[in-house]
């Protein structure tokens, strides 16, 4: 792949954890206090991702993509359950985004994309409670979003 198209893919990425972020302020606000830790958690891992993506953007000679006053949420968040359900939401469009950038990238982005990948699927078990077949790959499978590209995405996308 082209630098280019790595640059695209990680502009992707940027994007799903400026809308990462922004989903958890949510789940943080309705979640039980039981895993406001486990939220809080989260939202600090795509906190530092989404700074480490900004670095690369700019070492690849790109200006970073700056992040929405706000994103449409993919369904209402009245209460905890929903919270949990956000988040797992989140988490399975992260990792198709990732999944994205490990076949953009090589050596240690490719590695640091895998990680990423890996530990959004982790967490989205944790949230939903159950797995997927290929983390990463289950929004291909469902109809195509008109947020996948982008700036007011749903979060994680």
């Amino acid at each position: 792949m082209s630098e280019q198209d790595l640059l695209a893919a990680v502009q992707a990425a940027l994007r799903a954890e400026h809308a990462a972020v922004y989903g958890y302020g949510v789940v943080g606000g309705r979640i039980r206090s039981g895993r406001g830790d486990e939220a809080k958690s989260a939202y600090d891992a795509h906190r530092a991702r989404r700074d480490d993506l900004r670095r690369t953007v700019r070492d690849l000679g790109g200006t970073p993509e700056e992040s929405a006053g706000a994103y449409a949420l993919p369904f209402p968040v009245p209460d905890s359950a929903a919270a949990a359900r956000l988040a797992a939401d989140i988490e399975d469009k992260v990792a198709g985004v990732y999944s994205d950038l490990v076949r953009a990238a090589s050596g240690e982005r490719r590695r640091a994309a895998a990680d990423a990948l890996r530990e959004a699927a982790v967490r989205a078990v944790r949230w939903r409670g159950s797995s997927v077949a290929f983390p990463g790959l289950t929004e291909r499978a469902a109809a195509p979003s008109a947020s996948a590209s982008g700036s007011t995405a749903t979060p994680g996308t």
